[in-house]
């Protein structure tokens, strides 16, 4: 795998209570906290979006949070950060899931 280039790094967040507006409201808030780290270029938070139902399409989490780093390194430092590990510490109990998608240039 190729470490040098941009890290794109993706978190799909599927809540315990995935009803509740104030537990997602919570963890968007939550996120943008990820907002002041240092190696963050990039934070999209979003949810997913009313597009058509297909067999492809998951549409069942919650939140999801799209970074962007400089490089794997950035994206190491990250993931030790104290603000970073201050959101886990904070809003863990929020979530039953996490899925993360780690992504890089193919060419």
């Amino acid at each position: 795998m190729s470490t040098n280039g941009q890290i794109r790094h993706m978190a799909l967040f599927w809540l315990k209570n995935p009803g509740s507006e104030e537990d997602r409201a919570m963890l968007a808030a939550g996120l943008e906290t990820l907002r002041g780290i240092e190696q963050v270029r990039s934070l999209h938070i979003g949810m997913p979006a009313p597009t058509e139902a297909r067999d492809v399409v998951d549409h069942s989490y919650a939140l999801c949070e799209s970074m962007v780093f400089d490089c794997a390194a950035d994206q190491a430092a990250y993931q030790t950060h104290p603000v970073h590990l201050a959101f886990i510490d904070r809003c863990a109990h929020l979530w039953e899931r996490v899925v993360v998608y780690d992504v890089c240039d193919y060419a």
